[in-house]
């Protein structure tokens, strides 16, 4: 059961009625009771910070045999459809930062850089030549990807 004590400790930035300064005033982001005692915020459930409640469904959010570690962006983006709590975008990636196995499955895919060597000097010019692909960088605003290296 919520109690008040506890919305109240929260500051949710004047979003109750009871803490607003102006109670006549619009605001159109409010804190609204349901009649199961919980109150929302556009429709979406405000999780108070009570007890490890949020924790509890950031974990199973992100550990479940359902949802298998999701990025800290597609937790949220899934989250924030049915719960909200101040600095909740803020909180996700937080918490995602934190899982083990998502640190290990990170460090698997990177390449270990490989040692770097001078390229040997040609006599003359244009006597040896070396072009390569550097690809799958993010794009630029013509879409371009790619940038085409020559060494001479």
């Amino acid at each position: 059961m919520l109690r008040l004590k506890h919305v109240k400790n929260e500051d949710v930035g004047g979003m109750l009625i009871e803490n607003s300064k102006d109670p006549k005033k619009l605001r159109i982001e409010k804190l609204e009771p349901r009649t199961d005692g919980t109150l929302c915020l556009n429709g979406r459930s405000w999780l108070p910070c009570y007890g490890d409640l949020r924790a509890v469904i950031m974990h199973e959010s992100h550990k479940s045999k359902y949802f298998i570690h999701p990025s800290s962006d597609k937790m949220y983006q899934d989250m924030k459809k049915l719960y909200w709590w101040p600095n909740m975008k803020a909180n996700i990636p937080t918490y995602v930062s934190k899982c083990l196995t998502c640190a290990k499955v990170k460090a698997e895919h990177q390449r270990p850089s490989g040692l770097l060597v001078q390229p040997k000097i040609p006599q003359w010019k244009w006597d040896n030549i070396i072009m390569d692909f550097i690809t799958k960088l993010p794009k630029l605003s013509q879409g371009y990807d790619t940038i085409w290296v020559i060494v001479d």
